[in-house]
């Protein structure tokens, strides 16, 4: 899952790379789409974490007829979910660039690119469902080499479709949409004929498993969904507080935000691997395999982002070259890449708490600990950073001690939450 998301998360990277190489102008339109397709990506998300919950405690409970119930019912009713979302997200586009910060004079360059892109997110979010169904199966093979293979074509396609090749000029912003895309349609169709080909979905029953299913599905996916979308919530009001700043500060975040999923992949694969495997722990009541799968899990997150965090750091200057041409950009980029990676050691412990605790029947709390990390740590820190520093500079600062509270903030309430299961199962014995 890690080479997965790797390549996934890098090939967003590398459509910002090239888009650089366009000008200033397109970087920053794209960068004000970052929130609103984050938005998309969290109500997926929130779809794909009870998917894994509620089919991996049916498998470990022995309930494979259930299982291929649910797995049936949450692609259809997902699909048709983001469908929705992403009809409302194009006909409200403009209002909410404005919102967020943009210019008039970028709306033309984001309206072009927001409907092919659109069409890439619902993509995505299909192909994300069939993910799920693979990891909670315990397949989390296919997932990774279709992440490799999705991102290879993604690479081939953006240099023609944004480019061109001979006569042909190329479509510019547009085409790197375009480009993602065809890719995720190319997974998806290997997604669909693997299915296809199991036992893990049936179109029997699923009435009866909707009227039993509807509630638990919701106790877990709705607040799922809310902390899933906090973050392009918090995205939307950092992005406007960093166009006070001007389009290139604009350009250097959003080149920021690519690069800092990218090198959260191993907490990225963490969170989708981890919840399978706690929910069958759950379901077979194996507290203490829980307890040392989170313990080895918070000590690879720390070790594995504080190494990559200094290291990148110490290569800020010639990482930010390569990703811009810009000098106010590379310089940005550069201020965001030495204070922002080291920091994510504890933003990544966060994160498996968060995805932990939805697995683990914790779903109010985890969606608790993502609006402590973001409304009470994160945002108000980064929002005083760029007041008191007047700059990206601080703003980057202020943004990285967010991360560290957060951190700190989590690890804490998860062992209480832990501590509390434990009294409970013991009074129980």
């Amino acid at each position: 899952m890690a080479v997965g998301v790797l390549s996934l998360l890098g090939f967003q990277l590398v459509d910002s790379a090239f888009i650089a190489r366009l000008g200033t102008a397109p970087l920053a339109a794209q960068s004000f789409t970052f929130p609103l397709s984050f938005l998309i990506i969290g109500v997926q998300v929130g779809i794909g974490i009870a998917i894994a919950a509620l089919i991996s405690r049916a498998l470990g409970a022995g309930e494979t007829a259930r299982a291929r119930r649910l797995g049936a019912l949450v692609l259809l009713g997902g699909s048709a979910l983001i469908a929705c979302l992403v009809v409302g997200l194009h006909v409200a586009q403009t209002p909410l660039f404005r919102q967020i910060g943009a210019r008039p004079a970028l709306l033309p360059l984001i309206r072009d690119y927001w409907a092919p892109q659109l069409l890439a997110a619902w993509l995505g979010a299909v192909l994300y469902f069939g993910y799920s169904l693979f990891r909670a199966h315990g397949d989390t093979r296919l997932p990774g080499k279709l992440m490799v293979l999705t991102s290879l074509l993604n690479l081939l396609l953006d240099p023609l479709l944004i480019f061109g090749v001979g006569p042909w000029a190329g479509l510019g912003l547009p085409g790197a949409a375009w480009a993602t895309s065809l890719a995720f349609g190319s997974g998806l169709a290997i997604v669909g004929w693997r299915l296809g080909r199991s036992d893990w979905l049936t179109a029997s029953g699923l009435v009866a498993e909707a009227r039993r299913s509807t509630r638990p599905f919701l106790g877990i996916a709705m607040p799922a969904m809310v902390s899933q979308l906090m973050p392009p919530l918090a995205a939307m009001l950092a992005t406007a507080v960093v166009a006070t700043l001007g389009d290139e500060r604009v350009a250097a975040w959003g080149l920021a935000s690519r690069l800092e999923t990218v090198s959260l992949m191993v907490v990225l694969a963490l969170t989708m691997s981890l919840p399978p495997w706690l929910g069958r722990c759950y379901g077979a009541g194996h507290w203490q395999e829980i307890r040392r799968l989170m313990a080895l899990a918070f000590r690879v997150v720390v070790v594995w982002q504080l190494a990559l965090g200094v290291v990148m750091a110490l290569l800020a200057p010639w990482l930010a070259a390569v990703l811009s041409g810009n000098p106010e950009v590379r310089d940005g980029l550069e201020a965001l890449i030495r204070a922002l990676l080291p920091s994510y050691a504890l933003l990544g412990v966060c994160m498996v708490v968060v995805s932990a605790a939805n697995a683990l029947g914790w779903p109010l709390r985890a969606m608790l600990m993502s609006a402590a990390r973001l409304f009470v740590c994160y945002l108000p820190c980064l929002w005083l950073g760029t007041q008191w520093g007047g700059d990206i500079v601080g703003t980057a600062w202020g943004a990285a001690l967010g991360n560290l509270l957060a951190g700190a903030l989590a690890y804490a309430l998860f062992r209480h939450s832990l501590g509390d299961r434990g009294k409970l199962v013991e009074s129980t014995a």
